[in-house]
C-alpha cells in the first residue's frame, strides 16, 4: 500500500495523459499486453470493472471519473455483463458488438467488451437460484485472460455497483496489494442485480479499501462503515463559462433530458395544461406519444453539448421519473438534476427527489393539478444554483483519498 501511495497521481496531481505506457501500448496491439515490472517512477495503472463501456456516447458518472483518471496515469476500463443475450435486452453497448473481446484505447483509456456466450443475471424466481449461482461462479471462473492479467498489473482497481463486486475475491487473489475501490452508482436492489451479487458484496465491503457513496441516502444499504465516504458526483464546470447560441425559436421552451424511468404520462398532462409552453424530450428512448401536444418535440439521442445548449436556453427542466420506481438517492445522484441545477435551471421533478434544493418544485405523478403548481413555480423562480458542485478533478481526488477530505465525512 505504501508503493501505490507514493504515486503523485494517486495523492491527487495530474499528469500528462498516455504518461508511463510506452511498452503496454506496443503489446496491447497485439492483444494481452505484459507489462514491465512495477517501479517507483511510473505512472499508477488503474482499472475500471463496469457494466458500462467507456466508448458509449451516453455517459454516467464512472465515465467522467475515468476521463479525469486518464489524466493521471493509465487506466484500463473492462466492460462486463455483456453477451449473446444482450442483444434481447437493447443493451446500449450493442453499437459496440463488432469491438467485443479486443482492446482498444479510445480518447487514452485502453477499452475491452468481453463477450461471453451468455452471462449471469436475476432472474427473479427462487426456484432458480441454485442455478443463478452457479452461472456466477461459472463466469468468475471463466474470467477473460485480459481480465486476469489487468487485475494482476493493477495499482487501483474500481468496481462500479453491479456484478463487478463478484469479481473481488479474483482480484484479492491475483494482486493483494491493489487498492480496491468500491463506486456506488446504485443501490443493488433497486437496479435489481441477483442475490449472488448481494451476498457477495455484503460480504466483501468491509474489505474494500475504500466505498465511495454519492448520496448519504444510499448509508443504509452498504454493510460497512469504517471505510465508507460520502463523495457526491460531479460536473464539468467549463460548462459554465460556454456562450452558445440558443437552440429554440421565439416563445418560452423547456427541456427533458435521457431516459431513465421515464413517464411520458408527464407531457400528455403538462403539454395540455400550458399549450403556451413548448416541451422539448431529449433521448427519453421512447417514441412520440399519441396523446401529446402539439407543443411536444420528441428527439434521439443527442451529443452532450448539443443538450447543454438546450438547458441553459429553457426557462426550466423537467426529471419526469416514474414515481413508483424513484429510490430516494435519485435526488443526490440524477445527472440530469445536477446539470440543471449546475447551470441555475429551475426544475420540475416529483416530489420524491426534490430532496433539499431550492431549485426544484415537486409534483405527484398522475397528478394534473401538483404538475401545474409545480409547473407555475418553476416558471416563476429565479435562475441561480442552489449550491456549489464539486468539479469532476475534486471528485477524483477524493475517491482516491477520500480520508484527506472533511466532507467525505458520513
Amino acid at each position: 500500500m505504501a508503493g501505490i501511495r507514493a504515486h503523485p497521481a494517486i495523492r491527487g496531481s495530474r499528469n500528462n495523459k498516455g504518461a508511463g505506457m510506452t511498452t503496454v501500448d506496443k503489446a496491447m496491439e497485439a492483444g494481452v499486453a505484459h507489462a514491465p515490472e512495477p517501479d517507483a517512477e511510473r505512472a499508477p495503472r488503474f482499472l475500471v470493472l463496469s457494466a458500462h463501456d467507456y466508448r458509449s456516447p451516453r455517459k454516467a458518472n464512472i465515465h467522467f471519473i475515468a476521463e479525469e483518471l486518464a489524466g493521471r496515469g493509465q487506466v484500463r476500463f473492462f466492460s462486463l455483463r455483456y453477451s449473446r443475450l444482450s442483444r434481447y435486452t437493447a443493451d446500449p453497448r450493442l453499437s459496440l458488438d463488432s469491438l467485443a473481446n479486443r482492446v482498444e484505447r479510445h480518447k487514452g483509456v485502453d477499452c475491452y467488451l468481453w463477450k461471453t456466450p451468455v452471462h449471469p443475471f436475476n432472474t427473479r424466481r427462487a426456484a432458480l437460484r441454485m442455478g443463478e449461482d452457479m452461472l456466477f461462479r461459472w463466469y468468475v471462473g471463466a474470467a477473460s485472460p485480459v481480465l486476469r492479467q489487468w487485475l494482476e498489473e493493477a495499482d487501483v482497481i474500481l468496481f462500479e455497483s453491479g456484478v463487478a463486486p463478484v469479481f473481488f475475491d479474483l482480484a484479492r487473489k491475483l494482486n493483494p496489494s491493489a487498492r480496491t475501490i468500491y463506486i456506488a452508482s446504485d443501490d443493488l436492489d433497486t437496479i435489481n442485480v441477483a442475490e449472488y451479487v448481494k451476498r457477495t458484496f455484503r460480504r466483501v465491503a468491509p474489505a474494500m479499501s475504500a466505498i465511495r457513496l454519492p448520496s448519504r441516502a444510499l448509508a443504509p444499504s452498504v454493510p460497512s462503515r469504517g471505510n465508507v465516504y460520502f463523495i457526491p458526483h460531479g460536473i464539468n464546470h467549463a460548462l459554465a463559462d460556454r456562450e452558445d447560441a440558443s437552440p429554440y425559436g421565439e416563445g418560452e421552451h423547456a427541456v427533458s433530458v435521457g431516459s431513465m424511468l421515464f413517464d411520458p404520462d408527464f407531457f400528455v398532462h403538462a403539454s395540455r395544461l400550458f399549450p403556451d409552453v413548448h416541451f422539448h424530450v431529449i433521448g427519453c428512448g421512447q417514441a412520440s406519444h399519441s396523446e401529446y401536444g402539439p407543443n411536444v418535440t420528441v428527439y434521439g439521442e443527442m451529443p452532450h453539448d448539443e443538450t447543454v445548449r438546450y438547458i441553459r436556453h429553457a426557462r426550466f427542466g423537467v426529471a419526469p421519473y416514474r414515481s413508483e420506481a424513484v429510490p430516494p438517492y435519485l435526488a443526490d445522484t440524477s445527472m440530469k438534476l445536477i446539470q440543471y441545477d449546475f447551470l441555475g435551471l429551475p426544475a420540475v421533478c416529483p416530489h420524491a427527489v426534490v430532496g433539499d434544493y431550492s431549485t426544484r418544485f415537486g409534483y405527484t405523478p398522475g397528478d394534473p393539478d401538483s404538475i401545474a403548481s409545480a409547473i407555475v413555480s418553476a416558471r416563476e423562480a429565479p435562475h441561480r444554483p442552489s449550491r456549489r458542485h464539486l468539479s469532476w478533478q475534486e471528485v477524483t481526488d477524493r475517491v482516491l483519498q477520500p480520508d484527506q477530505f472533511e466532507d467525505t465525512r458520513l
